[in-house]
């Protein structure tokens, strides 16, 4: 199993500039829909025409703009992998572009990848085989971390909650194939867990395993994991920040789990933890404990084998890639068909060498100037939180100086890594040919990378996200606010561009991401990055009965037609529906702003839209989506951020703003009462 990074509070936001002229309108006004009311259906009126024009391809779960514009970077990923593959043997040896053109050109060599079947696996499951008792399988999970691969629990480095500035080890749950715990115990689901006893087995009879033996032994798999699951935390109690640290020292964490020791584990990962680290879900780690003192063998190999080739699945064979596609896209998410090879094989690329991949994107797509262009837009929209905090009516002073203080201590980081702090990529070693091989030395490598930062100052610098990546993010820990390149083109922003669109675009992704600083999780934070109380008692209630209102408001959507008892979990979104809201209200005052500097009058209109109305154009586009209604379904049960459809309407219907900008009416559903309106920051 290919070792997956975990980070506790990474907040992400999903998937014109001041004095820069409006040079192009940015916006087709043909595709919103004029026989539907605004008031009445905000995202439809902006949004329907385009997506009945532009229905979801067969080889995507969802179909957008965040999509449209991932296409178009994975378009310039490619031109980029297939030179690099062309030269790679006239490249600079040990170079970013020979690593990357060695390791595409693995990929894309299916002949070569099919003819090996699962070869590539078979010391691995050779090692599976031959365990005898729990310390053998203790043994087996201490060396294969250290090679790269984990099981049952996520292992990796991040900030300390209580003294930020020094990285620690943190311990998490992990360990299940399917979802959440509820895929496992509610009986909604039980059609997918026989699916998924039919992809465990099918797995199984892939390297040779007979059908009825493989049966039996992937009933043994759920078995053992709806064990872990009962044990495991919902989506929504991860999210309780209360259950992301747990500190302890090595001594505490062996209390919890007699059976497994840390000090071999640590010791296995050339670790030192001796101040203690984060076991982050205690009771998760008790029951692997249990199961790792009772379990039969057999059982635990069988676990083992199958997560052994399904997480190898991708990089073996095309009958281990379909049936993984089969269950994985197909079963689970609605998706009909596979994507080309050469996305997947850049999917592969991106996940060994994102950051690599990243320092050649950037040096061919994203010139400086646009950097420089989009750092003027985040400081007008910083200025406008600032402004917000200090004339809230429902903080007192000595709360909003602690607020104004963690907004003083932003990092802003735009685009890329500035000249210096680009990773090094020296110590890998990518090989020509066997595609598997050299996936798992990256797995490998960037496996130590991560845990070599443990006992280390932490680096606010270092960017989570590739460049190429079509999101943002913010860290509570680092109090960083990070917006890669590729998200810095149209349709979020425009370079030369209508203001407007641009504030109610890329301005209120700026705002978003400013805004995670204040919401449910990142107000626990103080601007140094450490869970400090920050509030006054009367102040922290204030907050916490508007994110009540907040989560009323989600829990009432339902976004699947079919399906209207399924609804919108508030409390799991609730960060992401505060900065929302907090990104589109920061973001409008921030054009007010600008407009004023530049003497421009607020009710300009272009194709007949007003300036307050191209806002808001803007703002809906970016969560224009169609999504396949298995996709909703396993997001709605998953994913702290609420669907693209519910997001294009739901926050500005919170603001007087819009209702004025399109002259609703009380009573019209894009327009909420004094009782149910939500203003936070």
């Amino acid at each position: 199993m290919r070792h997956r990074i975990v980070k506790p509070l990474v907040l992400a936001i999903g998937l014109g500039l001041a004095g820069i002229a409006a040079a192009s309108v940015n916006f087709d006004v043909s595709e919103l829909s004029p026989d539907i009311n605004p008031c009445q259906d905000f995202n439809g009126y902006v949004n329907a025409k385009w997506v009945a024009a532009h229905p979801i391809p067969a080889d995507e779960t969802r179909w957008g703009s965040f999509n449209e514009l991932h296409e178009k970077s994975l378009a310039e990923q490619h031109q980029i992998a297939e030179g690099a593959a062309k030269n790679s043997a006239a490249e600079k040896p040990g170079s970013i572009e020979q690593k990357i053109g060695r390791l595409y050109a693995a990929g894309m060599d299916e002949a070569a990848i099919d003819k090996a079947g699962y070869d590539p696996i078979k010391p691995r499951l050779a090692q599976i085989a031959a365990l005898k008792n729990s310390a053998g399988i203790a043994q087996f999970l201490d060396a294969s971390f250290n090679e790269g691969d984990s099981y049952v629990f996520n292992f990796g480095s991040s900030a300390d909650f209580h003294d930020a500035s020094k990285q620690i080890g943190y311990v998490f749950q992990g360990g299940l194939g399917l979802p959440t715990r509820d895929y496992y115990l509610k009986p909604e689901h039980k059609d997918l867990r026989t699916a998924y006893v039919a992809y465990i087995a099918k797995s199984f009879e892939l390297t040779g395993t007979p059908a009825a033996a493989a049966k039996t032994q992937a009933d043994s798999v759920l078995a053992f994991e709806t064990e872990l699951a009962k044990a495991s935390l919902s989506p929504t109690e991860r999210r309780n920040v209360d259950n992301q640290y747990h500190f302890v020292s090595v001594a505490e964490a062996d209390k919890v789990s007699p059976h497994f020791s840390w000090d071999k584990f640590f010791a296995a990962q050339g670790v030192e933890v001796s101040k203690g680290f984060s076991l982050s879900q205690p009771k998760f780690i008790a029951e692997f404990d249990k199961l790792l003192a009772t379990a039969p063998v057999a059982q635990w190999q069988a676990y083992l084998r199958f997560h052994t080739i399904s997480s190898a699945s991708t990089a073996l064979g095309k009958t281990f890639e379909d049936n993984h596609f089969d269950f994985y896209n197909k079963t689970l998410s609605g998706q009909p068909e596979q994507k080309d090879r050469w996305k997947r094989v850049l999917g592969e690329v991106n996940g060994a060498m994102g950051m690599g991949m990243g320092e050649l994107y950037v040096a061919k797509y994203f010139p400086p100037e646009s950097k420089q262009r989009a750092e003027q837009l985040v400081t007008n929209v910083r200025n406008a939180l600032k402004n917000r905090i200090e004339h809230l009516d429902w903080m007192s002073a000595e709360t909003k100086q602690k607020a104004i203080d963690k907004w003083n201590a932003f990092l802003p980081k735009i685009g890329y890594p500035d000249a210096g702090e680009w990773r090094d990529w020296s110590g890998l070693t990518i090989e020509p040919g066997n595609w598997f091989a050299n996936l798992q030395a990256a797995s490998k490598y960037n496996y130590h990378y991560d845990v070599g930062k443990i006992g280390k100052a932490t680096d606010r610098k270092e960017w989570g996200m590739t460049p190429q990546t079509v999101n943002a993010y913010y860290s509570p820990t680092t109090n960083t606010i990070n917006f890669p390149a590729a998200i810095l083109q149209p349709p979020f922003f425009f370079a030369t561009g209508d203001d407007a669109l641009n504030y109610g675009g890329i301005g209120a992704v700026i705002g978003h991401e400013a805004s995670h600083g204040f919401d449910d999780q990142g107000s626990q934070f103080d601007g140094s990055g450490n869970r400090v109380n920050w509030w006054t008692k009367q102040d922290k209630t204030q907050f916490d009965a508007r994110t009540d209102k907040l989560v009323k408001q989600f829990d009432a959507y339902a976004p699947i037609k079919e399906k209207p008892a399924l609804h919108i979990n508030g409390k799991l979104t609730l960060g992401e529906n505060i900065a929302d809201l907090g990104g589109i209200n920061i973001a409008y005052d921030a054009l007010q702003t600008a407009l004023k500097a530049d003497s421009k009058e607020a009710d300009a209109k272009i194709d007949g839209m007003t300036e307050d109305q191209r806002f808001f154009l803007g703002f809906a586009r970016v969560w224009r989506t169609a999504a396949r209604e298995k996709t909703v379904e396993l997001l709605l049960n998953t994913d702290p951020h609420s669907p693209g459809s519910v997001r294009a309407f739901a926050a500005p219907s919170n603001m007087p703003q819009f209702a004025q900008a399109f002259s609703c009416k009380a009573g019209d559903p894009m327009v909420r009462g004094e009782a149910t309106q939500v203003k936070i920051w």
